[in-house]
């Protein structure tokens, strides 16, 4: 099984490509969820010394829905925490991710646009998430497939990723 991680910061399009790939990918070959489905409160974990697990808890309930099939999981994982704290499960045999980044302007105005209850309500808070998407901006190089989706749709951006899992699937 390989893993096809979609990451990025929090308006940067993952939870939708989630959604759009799913309607491109074979079902029979690729299994596509997010974190956020898997049945876990992050604040359950939050603050805690091993809140590390919600990130592996939550990707070996992936692996165990996926039974088999490639998995491509939508998480705001942090590639330096992924590398130096995950635990995987044994069948992930390869793991490759896929940035999502957009112009910062674009990112605060998605997460301006979000309701109210998602907690996007102030520039304090979303402040850090356009750091973080400049993180990914200034080490676009160091993976193998970033994706700018400023200007591009949400099925654009789908038919291109798409695309690309299918390739490396291979």
């Amino acid at each position: 099984m390989k893993l096809f991680a979609i990451t990025g910061c929090c308006g940067a399009g993952k939870s939708t490509m989630r959604d759009e790939l799913a309607k491109r990918l074979d079902p029979d070959r690729f299994a596509c969820m997010d974190q956020d489905e898997m049945g876990l409160n992050w604040w359950d974990y939050a603050g805690r010394e091993d809140a590390y697990r919600y990130k592996d808890e939550g990707l070996a309930e992936a692996v165990r829905r996926a039974r088999g099939r490639h998995l491509v999981f939508v998480s705001c994982i942090n590639p330096q925490d992924f590398i130096a704290q995950q635990t995987l499960p044994a069948e992930i045999e390869a793991t490759e991710f896929i940035v999502l980044i957009a112009d910062d302007e674009v990112i605060a105005q998605r997460l301006w646009d979000r309701p109210a209850e998602r907690g996007f309500t102030s520039e304090e808070i979303i402040a850090p998430h356009i750091g973080f998407n400049r993180w990914f901006r200034k080490n676009r190089n160091k993976f193998a497939f970033v994706l700018d989706n400023t200007t591009l749709t949400p099925e654009e951006a789908a038919e291109i990723i798409a695309a690309h899992i299918r390739k490396r699937a291979e």
